[in-house]
């Protein structure tokens, strides 16, 4: 199994950072890598740094389970249903990104606007991205289930939640105002109809 999963997470890594970035820069001029944000408070620096230690660990998990370091967990194996949410996980991603369009960011700008997207699927969740980007990451942690997959599964969980808690929120907030806290109030964070916020939220610092 640590083959495939080293396989669909490279998949993974090239499709949703190397093409993605890619096709933005084809189109705009510009990659769309933004980590700025990250500066910005303890918490948001904390947030990055936690995205970056699971995206390092995620590529850990399976290369030392090959090496024979930190082999599976055989009890909390499920390489179908693994394989099954990896794949479906890559493909939505890849969707929700592309259905971004020109507003695909990686990371935020607080002095950029861009368009305020909440059709596609973002009509069922705020951050499908995000949504299916842990689903990908539970996937290969079933396949490799050791402690850096384990680890590398908790460690975007709590990234994202600080990332979209802290900084793209209240940046939407501020930059679109009624329209978002509308939207907001409607739609679920990262699962339909959870995470909503309350009518008129005011922005967050």
């Amino acid at each position: 199994m640590a083959k495939l999963t080293l396989a669909l997470y490279l998949l993974y890594l090239a499709l949703a950072f190397g093409l993605r970035g890619w096709l933005q820069w084809r189109r705009t001029g510009d990659a769309g890598f933004r980590f700025g944000a990250f500066s910005a408070s303890p918490a948001e620096r904390a947030g990055g740094l936690l995205f970056v230690v699971s995206l390092a660990l995620g590529l850990a998990a399976p290369v030392l389970d090959l090496l024979g370091v930190l082999p599976a967990l055989a009890a909390l194996q499920r390489p179908v249903l693994g394989t099954l949410l990896a794949l479906a996980g890559i493909a939505g991603t890849l969707h929700a990104q592309l259905q971004m369009g020109a507003s695909w960011r990686v990371g935020v700008d607080p002095n950029e606007r861009t368009a305020l997207r909440t059709d596609g699927p973002f009509r069922f969740v705020r951050n499908p991205i995000y949504s299916w980007m842990l689903l990908t990451a539970a996937g290969l942690a079933l396949l490799v289930p050791n402690a850096a997959s384990l680890a590398a599964l908790v460690s975007l969980a709590v990234g994202l939640e600080l990332q979209v808690r802290l900084v793209e929120e209240p940046y939407l907030l501020r930059t679109h105002g009624e329209a978002y806290a509308r939207w907001a109030a409607a739609t679920g964070r990262f699962v339909p109809g959870l995470g909503r916020l309350s009518a008129g939220a005011p922005p967050r610092p």
